[in-house]
């Protein structure tokens, strides 16, 4: 079931932020990128409370034709979208839906043949569940290409083969009703693999803007040869690096200076906007710099479910404080729960986390990287949480406690903005990182209490 967004009404607002972006007007639009059932909740509330548009978007390894990490196809994924937004009143023609990283990436291991006939799959299966927002990333080498395994695909590669993928993507939108609004590109892929980095030591280069107008030439040029120049047309964005990242422990900020020439660049020689990846922890100042240089589209992701983790991770206090002894009551162990499972699987964190155990142990809790999102479904952590939220909102904490661990929240209990329940708290709090971002893009309605 796709959402409801035969008007195009999203597409439509989305098209004319970016335009007014070019024309000088601070206003842009922030893609919350995560499955996490709460950080997409808390976007929906600052969606209807701003009266904006709200940009979702799932990445190739969490949402595609066998599940990904998630365990959710495209369609699933919609359907999961759908059914807290109307709880929310957030109306679904105001939701567009993205799909970030879609090409090869999840099937490099694979020839190229096969991982390009899997992307394509993938592509088709997002246009038709109802995703208008196509980020075509042909740019991971695959296990037969030719050349060095660590340099990257020459531009005339990637770009011939985003070119295929968007041929297919075109094809599945025929295919929808006559209504539906046609899906809008992004290029390019300036970013880490989709899940994060491994950068600590130095920020990255800023895009030089001869090697942008390279990848817009070779992407012109391979749309145009595949019969694709409506598509190109509705190219809205293209990646470039910004020069912001974060590690473990460190954030580089976003520096105006150095990205001056990149910004100019925009205006003067094409028709789109950049998208700009990895722009967590910036601060609002920063973001909004970079919404006035053109980085019209901000993703965000880990600081949202890190700003999750948090709350729960403040909450278990709460509940250790208040309820450890008290008769009757199991306290949850979520954090401990947590920790079991990521040593029991540690897939999802070995390959990026360095350093000797203490420093392991630390990282799996805290990193900005925040690998830890990828454990929240398993089953007895998932079960530890629920215990959580019900022992909580079966005794509610006194606001002395709350003021201790969650001092904002307990504020907005305070003075009635939401009720001294664990689900309202945990929102509360990814609600100030969302909230940044509305600030940044010109949506935010008033300031979040």
């Amino acid at each position: 079931m796709a959402l409801n967004t035969q008007s195009g009404n999203g597409t439509k607002r989305l098209r004319a932020i970016l335009e007014q972006n070019r024309q000088g007007q601070l206003v842009g639009v922030y893609s919350i990128c995560s499955a996490n059932r709460f950080v997409l909740e808390a976007g929906m509330l600052q969606a209807r409370r701003d009266e904006s548009i709200l940009l979702i978007e799932s990445t190739s390894n969490q949402v595609n034709q066998f599940g990904g990490y998630t365990g959710q196809t495209p369609a699933d994924f919609v359907k999961y979208i759908h059914q807290p937004a109307q709880e929310r009143g957030l109306p679904t023609d105001r939701i567009l839906l993205g799909g970030d990283h879609l090409g090869p990436h999840v099937w490099r291991h694979e020839s190229a043949d096969e991982a390009m006939r899997k992307a394509c799959t993938l592509v088709a299966d997002y246009v038709r569940a109802g995703f208008t927002k196509i980020h075509l990333d042909a740019s991971m080498r695959c296990a037969d290409d030719e050349g060095d395994p660590d340099t990257p695909l020459p531009d005339e590669v990637i770009s011939a083969r985003a070119a295929q993928l968007c041929a297919v993507a075109e094809q599945a939108y025929s295919e929808l009703p006559a209504d539906s609004p046609p899906p809008l590109y992004v290029i390019g892929t300036e970013v880490p693999a989709p899940g994060g980095g491994q950068t600590e030591s130095r920020a990255p280069a800023v895009t030089q803007t001869d090697d942008l107008a390279r990848t817009l030439r070779l992407s012109r040029e391979a749309f145009h040869a595949g019969g694709l120049e409506s598509a190109w047309e509705r190219v809205i964005a293209v990646v470039v690096q910004p020069g912001v990242e974060f590690g473990d422990t460190a954030v580089f900020p976003y520096d105006a200076a150095k990205a001056r020439t990149l910004s100019h660049y925009v205006v003067e020689h094409w028709c789109g906007v950049y998208e700009a990846h990895s722009t967590d922890y910036q601060t609002k100042a920063a973001l909004k710099s970079m919404v006035h240089d053109h980085f019209a589209i901000l993703k965000v992701g880990p600081w949202v479910t890190f700003a999750f983790r948090e709350a729960v991770f403040a909450l278990a206090e709460i509940e250790e404080e208040w309820l450890s002894r008290r008769q009757g009551v199991q306290v949850s162990g979520v954090r401990e729960a947590l920790e079991r499972a990521m040593l029991e699987n540690p897939v999802h964190w070995k390959g990026y986390y360095r350093g000797n155990e203490a420093a392991l142990q630390f990282a799996r809790k805290y990193s900005y990287s925040d690998r830890v999102r990828y454990y929240w479904p398993q089953p007895h952590v998932a079960e530890a949480l629920q215990r959580l939220i019900a022992n909580l909102a079966a005794n509610p904490a006194p606001t002395s406690l709350l003021s201790q661990c969650l001092p904002r929240q307990c504020d907005a209990v305070r003075n009635g903005t939401i009720a001294n329940q664990p689900a309202d708290l945990i929102r509360h709090k990814i609600l100030e990182v969302i909230d940044q971002y509305a600030d940044a893009c010109g949506m935010r309605a008033r300031p979040q209490d």
